[in-house]
């Protein structure tokens, strides 16, 4: 049986790469979800992984649910109202909750349509780059279903209120210039430069002390949702701890003798 999901580690760098072209990368599938779920939990307990990319085989990144699945009610789309609702918190919500939890960041490299649950995906990704041929499209009402994946919170938060809300509402695709224009994508580059685009910075990511980048993360997430105050203290904290790593003391070192550190993340 095929991978749903590819995890190659090189160095501290991981790359997921969703593997089902023929579905274009489909992920309401139980064995996609446990596939992805099980690779982000093994990526917080592995303290070697600093950065990883997120893509898709073939000529999308993900076309979200699978609609063949929907007109047959089948998988997390079966059932009464009760089993649909159970379907999806057993199902493709597990993978906003890991998303949100992984601890170290994550580049989306949307190599193609990211559409539906695809598109929130992407949105998961702390950073995304953009292939020329990459559009993405909130489609749900096209369906005369809503975002159930999580993507009406994160969507807004990547694209802003007002365009996020003109994504849903329209459910068109947008293109990979209008996505760059709304700040979806950081960068737009062309197809064949995309996965070096994105390996590079996640080494640009991945030179920093792992720890560091695990607390700068938790500290980002933190401030969508507590208080100034609240944040100042979580900050105050984690950063004695930072200051009694031997890698900050190495990064200090560097610095002053104007060399390349070396960190081994303690």
């Amino acid at each position: 049986m095929t991978q749903k999901l590819l995890y190659d580690q090189q160095g501290s760098i991981v790359t997921l790469t969703l593997n089902d072209p023929e579905l274009r990368n489909a992920i309401s599938g139980m064995e996609v979800i446990d596939a992805l779920v099980d690779a982000l939990d093994r990526i917080n307990k592995d303290y070697e992984v600093r950065c990883v990319i997120l893509t898709g085989a073939g000529s999308a990144f993900s076309s979200g649910g699978n609609v063949k699945d929907m007109k047959d009610r089948g998988g997390m789309f079966g059932g009464d109202v009760y089993g649909v609702r159970t379907g999806y918190q057993r199902g493709i919500q597990r993978i906003p909750h890991a998303m949100y939890e992984l601890e170290v960041p994550i580049i989306g490299a949307i190599n193609g349509p990211a559409i539906g649950a695809g598109c929130d995906l992407a949105c998961m990704c702390d950073i995304r780059i953009g292939a020329r041929s990459a559009r993405l499209a909130e489609s749900f009402v096209k369906l005369g279903i809503i975002p159930g994946d999580g993507g009406a919170w994160f969507l807004p938060r990547v694209a802003g209120l007002s365009n996020a809300m003109m994504m849903a509402f329209t459910g068109e695709p947008f293109d990979a210039e209008q996505c760059l224009r709304m700040g979806i994508f950081s960068k737009v580059v062309d197809d064949d430069k995309l996965m070096d685009e994105a390996r590079a910075l996640a080494a640009r990511i991945a030179v920093n002390p792992p720890y560091a980048l695990r607390m700068a993360k938790r500290l980002i997430r933190e401030g969508e949702r507590t208080e100034l105050s609240t944040l100042l203290d979580m900050s105050a904290s984690m950063q004695a701890i930072a200051h009694q790593s031997e890698d900050h003391m190495e990064a200090v070192n560097a610095f002053l003798e104007k060399r390349k550190a070396v960190f081994k993340g303690r």
